[in-house]
């Protein structure tokens, strides 16, 4: 691997550190100037600035346009676009707006170029200090892995290390593997298993001034939510079923690995944010099939995890009515704790150097690692989602500009002056890794915690964990949910440890704001926030 800043041309490699001449920022120019002066094969060139797949971006409508025109750009004499690779890696291009892969070959030798956003924010950090993360990465997991391989994108490498951490599992029950789910079910939760919450609550829900704008965000969240997953077919429970059951076997039906299919009705007199999901209206979704209900005295029917279903019947200000209409019931299992607690382990021994090393640039690898670390485990579970797989592509135009035909089933996504841009879903892969029910589980029990969930202090009144979440701050003061994360117009004052799952204030406004009504409102009182508190610290 090397690393380079495509703004400034510094390259960091095994062999020092040397500036490029990289013209105007082209593929061509790129892995000419870096094979000129690295002697050895390079698999991966991750960029840490300068996106130089945007150079053209104000010439295109949409990003992914631009992408796809500098992916296809020329290429130096004797390399061609990447047609096919070794047991586990992907062949051709990935057009993404922001974190492209462009895959290229060079009769044996196979190159990608990656950004390394993929894996955390480099927060301007050199491409030395970029590298110097990865090695302390690599070392942090070979602790727990000895044979750990960094593959080219956390979520490749999580499910790697997963696949290295199930021999630790021999003479369990599930010692030959877990059980694959059928493709009617792994279809049933792809469409009803939403992943993190998502929500912009805007005026007249909100005053359209606040007195102030906070950001608490859960600490590696998803680590928190590892230590059981449902195992083996699950059991169906009908509406009818599960009238029948006996109180105490509702309960455990519902604190089981589980996912509900129920009609829920909201308190009349309910004041605070919705509790569950629930499909979004066609007119008012965009891109985001998910919303909250919230208007008391409103019925609803969704699916949910058995989490946010426990949240919703035992919730700390008045319970929402329930009435379970079907559902899938595993066993309980751990096929995700021992990768979790590797993973957990890493990042707590690199969050560690980062507070106490002397070197300011080893204390900010250290901090980018264990942010990589994150990463890994946050996109290894995602996964196991193993949603309908999506190829892309792209075809030359013609000379006079007629467009190709493209492949069966595909689509046009995107149309330049050279190229055009498509995209196939090409459905399910059956394979050990798709495991849906897992990556369901997490969300769900995120979401619930997002909401309420314990801290590791004791409450002074009760000698129970103090609790935390949306639920816990006045009605009215909620802003903003964004996946782990809760934006308000108050000051939360919850204890922090440091721990998986406990809320960390990243940004703080303390004077009168106006209410964020769009994305980019949203994202600039982010973007304040955190410089705000950062001036406050310092």
């Amino acid at each position: 691997m090397v690393f380079l800043d495509a703004a400034t041309g510094v390259l960091a490699s095994r062999t020092g550190t040397v500036t490029l001449d990289l013209g105007t920022g082209s593929v061509a120019e790129i892995l000419t100037a870096v094979y000129a002066t690295v002697p050895t094969a390079v698999e991966r060139i991750y960029i840490t600035a300068g996106e130089p797949w945007l150079r053209n971006a104000e010439r295109h409508q949409f990003l992914k346009d631009a992408v796809a025109e500098w992916l296809n750009g020329p290429l130096p004499q004797d390399w061609k676009v990447e047609a096919s690779r070794g047991k586990d890696r992907q062949a051709g291009h990935l057009v993404h707006p922001r974190n492209p892969v462009g895959r290229w070959q060079r009769g044996d030798q196979h190159t990608e170029i990656r950004s390394v956003g993929e894996w955390f924010d480099a927060e301007g950090a050199d491409p030395v200090t970029v590298r110097t993360a990865f090695i302390e990465l690599w070392r942090a997991l070979r602790r727990h892995w000895d044979d750990v391989v960094l593959m080219g994108s956390p979520s490749q490498t999580g499910r790697d290390l997963w696949a290295r951490t199930i021999p630790a599992k021999a003479g369990s029950k599930w010692a030959d593997g877990f059980p694959v789910m059928s493709q009617e079910i792994r279809g049933l939760l792809h469409a009803t298993a939403g992943q993190g919450r998502t929500e912009l609550i805007k005026p007249p829900r909100v005053p359209e001034q606040v007195p102030g704008w906070y950001e608490s965000d859960r600490t590696f969240a998803y680590a928190k939510h590892t230590w059981t997953s449902g195992v083996g077919v699950p059991q169906r429970v009908t509406a009818a079923a599960f009238a029948a059951m006996t109180a105490k076997e509702q309960a455990n039906a519902l604190f089981s690995p589980s996912h509900w299919q129920v009609r829920v009705t909201i308190p009349q007199d309910w004041n605070h944010v919705g509790l569950l999901p629930a499909p979004a209206p066609a007119s008012t979704s965009g891109d985001r099939p998910w919303h909250y209900p919230f208007e008391g005295g409103r019925t609803f029917t969704t699916w949910a995890g058995g989490a946010e279903i426990n949240l919703a019947l035992r919730n700390p200000i008045q319970p929402w009515r329930i009435e379970i209409l079907d559902g899938l019931v595993w066993e309980k299992g751990d096929p995700l704790k021992d990768w979790s607690n590797k993973l957990k382990d890493a990042w707590r021994s690199l969050r560690a150097v980062a507070d106490v090393h002397g070197d300011g640039q080893q204390r900010q690898a250290a901090r980018l690692a264990s942010r990589a670390v994150r990463s890994i485990l946050l996109y290894g579970i995602g996964t196991f989602a193993q949603r309908s797989r999506i190829t892309t592509g792209s075809i030359e135009l013609g000379t006079n500009g007629e467009v190709p035909e493209i492949p069966d089933g595909a689509k046009l996504t995107g149309l330049s002056d050279t190229h055009v841009t498509w995209e196939r879903n090409a459905g399910f892969a059956r394979d050990q890794y798709a495991h849906p029910e897992w990556a369901a589980g997490v969300w769900s029990a995120a979401r619930a915690a997002l909401l309420s969930g314990p801290t590791g202090a004791k409450d002074p009144d009760t000698g129970k964990p103090a609790r935390a979440g949306a639920l816990h701050l006045p009605a009215g003061s909620i802003l903003a949910f964004r996946t782990d994360a809760i934006y308000s117009s108050v000051r939360p004052d919850w204890p922090y440890s440091g721990e998986p799952g406990d809320y960390l204030l990243k940004g703080a406004l303390p004077w009168e704001q106006n209410t964020p009504t769009t994305d980019e409102e949203f994202y600039d009182l982010q973007s304040l926030g955190r410089q705000a508190l950062e001036a406050e610290r310092s």
